[in-house]
């Protein structure tokens, strides 16, 4: 069982971040190989426990420009259970049903339905927040999020026109539920987008990051930006260390996207936004 509702500044203090970036020109690469290989490097504990992979699925997208690709879910999932996960578990997010038709994510796990969670429907538990970056005191969350061993955010590498970017942290607005919430979650909106980011991650934090930066997005994200071939595919084990990285990589400054300077801030004395 995941612990809940734990202050941000523990959640993100680890004695050393780990970040890698690999290169991928397109998705017909061997991205199994690639993922299982990296993914080893780190020597992660999913060894007979369950992963929940949490892509970054917005809505139809027949060109897979702002969804998280199919083939990089696909050998995400591959590669954890290679490494020994009992089950891996993929968690969707609205509109399940006609998003992995758009996406073809079934035409890579054909036959394996019974992986694929719907957070929405899913069953909630209330979360009491001890981070308090919002005026949020608490969360109603999905219990398949809070109740696996392992979870993984895996976003698309993209802008988000109110965010700055949608990453690793951002991506994990979609574990809080639209049966409770509603969309847009504007509960969280008021809040304030930045703050509430720290507080759903404070809640249900990610154990590890994938980023799918093989083809991203720049402009005006989350949706409706122009496609930018990065091709790269970044990992890591810290997602404010993931999402400073990214940052980078887009050619943005972390420290001037708000919700990674209020998570550096807390964490200052480790120097996760600090180049490794």
């Amino acid at each position: 069982m995941r612990e809940q509702g734990a202050a941000l500044i523990p959640s993100f203090q680890r004695p050393t971040s780990r970040v890698a970036i690999r290169r991928a020109a397109t998705y017909d690469e061997d991205l199994p190989a690639l993922l299982y290989e990296t993914l080893r490097e780190f020597q992660l504990p999913v060894r007979g426990k369950t992963v929940l992979l949490k892509p970054n699925l917005v809505g139809f997208d027949p060109l897979g420009v702002m969804n998280t690709h199919p083939a990089v879910i696909a050998a995400a999932r591959e590669s954890f259970l290679r490494l020994g996960a009992k089950q891996v578990l993929i968690a969707m997010d609205r509109d399940t049903e006609g998003i992995l038709e758009s996406v073809r994510v079934g035409a890579y796990v054909s036959g394996l339905k019974s992986v694929f969670v719907d957070l929405n429907v899913d069953d909630v538990k209330r979360v009491p927040l001890k981070t308090r970056a919002s005026r949020l005191r608490e969360l109603y969350l999905p219990k398949t999020a809070l109740g696996v061993d392992f979870l993984v955010s895996m976003p698309k590498l993209k802008t988000h026109h109110w965010a700055g970017v949608t990453l690793s942290l951002k991506n994990m607005f979609g574990i809080v539920p639209g049966g409770c919430y509603g969309w847009p979650k504007n509960v969280l909106h008021w809040a304030g987008i930045d703050r509430a980011i720290l507080d759903i991650n404070a809640a249900a934090r990610p154990d590890f990051a994938i980023v799918d930066g093989i083809v991203g997005m720049e402009g005006n994200g989350p949706i409706q930006g122009t496609p930018k071939a990065s091709k790269v595919l970044i990992l890591g084990d810290d997602p404010v260390a993931v999402d400073a990285t990214c940052c980078r990589l887009m050619g943005l400054v972390p420290e001037r996207v708000k919700y990674l300077s209020r998570a550096c801030s807390r964490v200052r004395s480790s120097g996760m936004l600090t180049p490794r």
